[in-house]
């Protein structure tokens, strides 16, 4: 796969419609979340490399690089690979494999532009390069038609990396939600939250 042309790329694109969106259930979401925790639990215990069931060594290679570009690590929390969200998108790709043709389409489109312009897959050219497809291909409305079938892809890649990361405990603690714990006693929202929101008891 990691050879195909663009004419190929588009071919396994457009068998998508091109304004299908990403609908993944949350009981889905949820599986894969659990099992891409497990997957990095025992590679954690037994000191080997998850190994994916969908994606070829080289997808993978460009999978888990293009989620760190949309959800890189910061000061806050880790990124979509410390999260698992690699590990997600295999077992998503293979619980909904309806997903399966514009995921490999997309990654091969992106090695295709990338293999015209620079000799070389995405995941090898520099990182100025790497971006400047990215910045081509994630604004709707800036970007050119000619790279519609990329805008599509991307869209629904990032979505999926977002589903993952923040559905993921990494992702949770980001989110910084204080749900699902016991609480003793209701005491009233915080004045201070009260106050953010311009709102008081007495009204």
């Amino acid at each position: 796969m990691s050879d195909i042309t663009r004419r190929e790329a588009l071919g396994l694109m457009a068998a998508v419609p091109i304004a299908h969106a990403i609908e993944l259930a949350p009981p889905v979401v949820d599986r894969a979340i659990r099992a891409a925790e497990r997957a990095q639990a025992d590679a954690e215990a037994t000191g080997t490399a998850f190994t994916p069931t969908f994606f070829t060594a080289h997808e993978w290679r460009t999978v888990r690089m293009l989620v760190d570009y949309v959800i890189p690590r910061d000061e806050r929390s880790g990124s979509a690979t410390d999260a698992g969200v690699p590990e997600f998108m295999d077992f998503i790709m293979r619980d909904k494999p309806d997903n399966q043709t514009w995921m490999r389409g997309g990654l091969a489109w992106m090695d295709a532009q990338c293999r015209d312009a620079h000799g070389k897959a995405w995941v090898d050219c520099t990182p100025a390069q790497r971006t400047a497809l990215l910045d081509a291909i994630a604004w709707p409305k800036k970007a050119k038609p000619e790279m519609s079938h990329g805008v599509a892809f991307f869209n629904r890649f990032r979505d999926m990396t977002s589903s993952g990361f923040w559905s993921s405990k990494l992702g949770i603690e980001d989110l910084r939600y204080m749900g699902n714990r016991m609480m003793p006693g209701w005491n009233g929202c915080p004045d201070e939250a009260l106050k953010k929101l311009g709102v008081s008891y007495n009204e």
